[in-house]
């Protein structure tokens, strides 16, 4: 049980992760093609992604909320702690992609 709830929150992680480095990286070659600085555009595009990546992380929004619903209506504890774990994680490694981003392009 612990184990499949470990694979869960570090696949979060590693999709939220791989949405924005993914993302900023393929998105720039936009920016070679429109003479745009690329590491403007990098950290533009990582900033915008952020949420994107979250969202993509938990798999849409109706299945969580309703897990969310019913953790709090129900009374399934382990349900809702098991979202918002999933959803934290997720959080962290869209910040850790942005993070990342904005260290290896000279940051704000």
């Amino acid at each position: 049980m612990f184990l499949r709830l470990f694979r869960e929150i570090l696949l979060a992680f590693a999709s939220s992760l791989g949405v924005i480095l993914g993302g900023t990286i393929l998105g720039t070659c936009a920016g070679f093609l429109t003479k745009v600085p690329p590491g403007a555009q990098m950290r533009e595009l990582a900033r915008t992604l952020r949420m994107w990546a979250v969202l993509v992380a938990i798999g849409g929004t109706f299945p969580t909320l309703r897990v969310i619903e019913s953790g709090l209506f129900s009374g399934q504890v382990f349900a809702l702690a098991r979202k918002l774990g999933v959803i934290v994680s997720a959080m962290l490694g869209a910040s850790f992609g942005y993070w990342l981003i904005l260290t290896l392009t000279g940051g704000e």
